[in-house]
C-alpha cells in the first residue's frame, strides 16, 4: 500500500525475520524470554501461559475451543506471531503443538525465580558517591534524545548529537546529505514520518539500525540483542556492574549514552545507570518526560489555578496540549521549540504566544505532510496521543452516554434482555469507541490522503472453484472472521485473501472440508 508504515513500531517484526538457529539462541537468555513475552498481544500470552506448565502437546483443534467466535482474527494474528517466532512446533502431522523448549524451560525459571543470579544484570553492592537518582536520570536521557530532535527538526540547539548518532541517522535514511558535516545533513520523508512516532517507536527504530550495522562493527546480533532486552528488565535508579557484561556489551555503552538508554559518569567508570528510556523499551509504562513536557504540564497547573476547568489526572509526563474543535481550528497549550517544529509539519501556524500557538489544519497543510511521506494515520495518531486531557474526559462522557443510550435501547426492543451482538466481552457497546478528535476533521484528513491515493494495490491468493455452496460460505465465513479476505463475488463463488492469510485458510480447509467433499 503506498502510505503504509515504513516504520516497526516494536521489534516483533525484526525477531521474525531471523534464522531459526538465531531466535533459538536468543531464547537461552531468560531476560529475552521475559521481554518477548512482554511484546506479545494478549491471546498469544494466553496461550504460552496454558502451555507453559503443560507437559503434554496441544491438539491443534482445541485451541478454535479457547476463543470466541468473534475472536478469530486475534485467534490468526496470535497464531502467526508465536510460528514466526517459532514460539511453538508443529509435530510431524500437524496436529499437536507446543512451546519451544529452551524458552519453555527459560520463561518458566523466570516466572519461579529459578534463573540464574546474573540474568537480570549484578547490581552494585557499593554506594556510588556521586548522587545519581531517578530525576538526575530522566533530565540526562531527556536531553540526549530531545538534542538528537531537535538537530533533525532544524530547530536551534545549544549541542550536535555525537558523530555515532549522526552516522546512524544516515545510514538509517532518517537524514541525507554529502559528507559527515552535520552542517549537511537534511532530514528526509522517512525522518518526517519518524518525528511522529512515539518515543518507543522513535528508540526502536534507531535500535534495529543498530542492529544492521552489528556485522559492520564485527558484534553478535545475538549478544547486542540480550543486552537490550537486559536493559529493559532492569530496575530504574539503580547501578548495575559493568564487570558482569561480556566484552561487546561494554563497548555497547558508550553508543546506548549517546542516546540517552544508559548513563556512565565516566567511560572507564564500573557501574551504569539504566535510563527510563531503556527500562520502558518493553514495557506499556508512559514514556519518558522531557523537559518541554514537564513545561507543559505546570502551564496546565497554572489555567487551573486560574478557575479554568480541571483536567483529568493522567501519568506523568504523558499530558496533552492540543485542542481541536470542529471548524479545524487548533490550539496547542505549549511554548516548546520542538512540539511546535513538530506541528508545523502538518498545521498552518498563525499565531504564538507566551504559553500557546494557534493555528489551522488545511487541505494544503496535510497535503504537504503527505509529499514529505508522513501518513493521514500518522497524524490522527499524533493529535490523539497529545490531546488535550480535557478533550479526553468529554469523549469519554460522550462515549459513556452513547453506550447507555444503546444499552437501554437494547433492553427495551429485545423484550428485557439486551442484544448480544450490540455488547462486547467487557461490556461496552462494540460499535462504538472512543472518539477523541472531532469524527469530521478525521474523516477530512483521510479523505485529503484518499485525493492522493486513488489506487490500492494488495498481495494475496483467490480462492474459486468451490464443490459447492456450503464449502465456499465456509471457507468465505473462516477468512471474514480473521480478518484477511479483501474481495468477494458471491455470485461467482471467489474471494481475495491477503498473502499472509494464504496460509491459515488453506490448513482451515484441509482441516474442515474433506469430509463434506465426499
Amino acid at each position: 500500500m503506498s502510505s503504509s508504515n515504513l516504520f516497526k513500531a516494536t521489534v516483533n517484526e525484526y525477531l521474525e525475520g531471523l534464522p531459526q538457529t538465531v531466535q533459538s539462541k536468543l531464547y537461552e537468555a531468560p531476560a529475552t524470554c521475559l521481554s518477548i513475552y512482554r511484546l506479545l498481544p494478549p491471546m498469544a500470552k494466553f496461550y504460552i501461559m496454558s502451555m507453559l506448565f503443560n507437559e503434554q502437546p496441544v491438539v491443534l483443534r482445541d485451541l478454535d475451543k479457547w476463543c470466541k467466535p468473534m475472536a478469530k482474527k486475534m485467534q490468526f494474528d496470535s497464531l502467526k506471531r508465536l510460528k514466526s517466532l517459532h514460539l511453538i512446533e508443529e509435530d510431524k502431522g500437524g496436529n499437536h503443538i507446543r512451546l519451544h523448549p529452551t524458552f519453555r524451560k527459560n520463561f518458566r525459571n523466570c516466572l519461579t525465580g529459578s534463573q540464574e543470579s546474573n540474568a537480570f544484570g549484578n547490581l552494585c553492592v557499593t554506594t556510588d558517591k556521586h548522587k545519581v537518582d531517578i530525576e538526575f536520570l530522566d533530565t540526562f536521557a531527556s536531553q540526549k534524545w530531545e538534542t538528537i530532535l531537535h538537530f533533525m527538526v532544524g530547530t536551534e540547539s545549544t549541542a550536535t548529537p555525537s558523530s555515532s548518532v549522526l552516522s546512524l541517522l544516515k545510514s538509517g535514511g532518517l537524514m541525507e546529505g554529502p559528507g559527515t558535516s552535520p552542517k549537511n545533513l537534511k532530514i528526509t520523508k522517512t525522518g518526517f514520518q519518524f518525528l511522529l512516532q512515539d518515543v518507543n517507536a522513535q528508540i526502536w527504530t534507531l535500535l534495529l539500525q543498530y542492529l544492521n550495522l552489528t556485522q559492520d562493527l564485527h558484534m553478535d546480533p545475538v549478544d547486542v540483542l540480550n543486552f537490550i532486552f537486559v536493559l529493559g528488565s532492569l530496575e530504574l535508579g539503580k547501578s548495575y556492574t559493568v564487570s558482569s557484561l561480556s566484552e561487546t556489551q561494554v563497548s555497547m555503552l558508550a553508543d546506548l549514552k549517546d542516546y540517552g538508554l544508559v548513563y556512565q559518569r565516566t567511560d572507564s567508570s564500573g557501574r551504569f545507570y539504566p535510563t527510563r528510556l531503556a527500562t520502558t523499551l518493553t514495557s506499556d509504562s508512559a514514556a519518558l518526560k522531557t523537559p518541554s513536557m514537564a513545561l507543559e504540564q505546570a502551564l496546565e497547573a497554572s489555567e487551573e489555578g486560574a478557575e479554568q476547568p480541571a483536567a483529568p489526572e493522567a501519568p506523568a509526563g504523558n499530558q496533552g496540549t492540543v485542542i481541536i474543535e470542529t471548524n479545524f481550528k487548533l490550539y496547542a497549550y505549549t511554548n516548546s521549540p520542538l512540539e511546535i517544529a513538530i506541528l508545523n509539519l502538518f498545521v498552518h501556524l498563525k499565531s504564538r504566544f507566551t504559553n500557546m500557538v494557534c493555528g489551522q489544519i488545511t487541505r494544503e497543510s496535510i497535503r504537504n505532510a503527505l509529499y514529505n511521506g508522513i501518513t493521514a494515520d500518522q497524524v490522527i495518531k499524533f493529535l490523539e496521543t497529545h490531546a488535550h486531557p480535557q478533550m479526553k474526559l468529554l469523549a469519554k462522557e460522550r462515549l459513556d452516554k452513547k453506550i447507555e443510550f444503546d444499552t437501554s435501547h437494547n433492553i427495551n426492543t429485545a423484550g428485557g434482555a439486551p442484544q448480544s451482538q450490540a455488547i462486547s466481552a467487557d461490556g461496552s457497546v462494540a460499535q462504538h469507541k472512543l472518539e477523541i478528535l472531532p469524527p469530521t476533521v478525521v474523516d477530512q484528513i483521510k479523505l485529503w490522503q484518499l485525493e492522493l491515493d486513488r489506487i490500492q494495490t494488495f498481495d494475496g491468493y483467490v480462492f474459486k472453484d468451490f464443490a459447492n455452496q456450503q464449502e465456499f460460505d465456509t471457507l468465505w465465513n473462516y477468512a471474514s472472521e480473521t480478518g484477511v479476505l479483501i474481495w468477494s463475488d458471491k455470485n461467482k463463488r471467489k474471494f481475495f485473501v491477503t498473502k499472509e492469510g494464504f496460509s491459515q485458510v488453506a490448513d482451515f480447509g484441509n482441516r474442515r472440508l474433506p469430509r463434506s467433499r465426499g
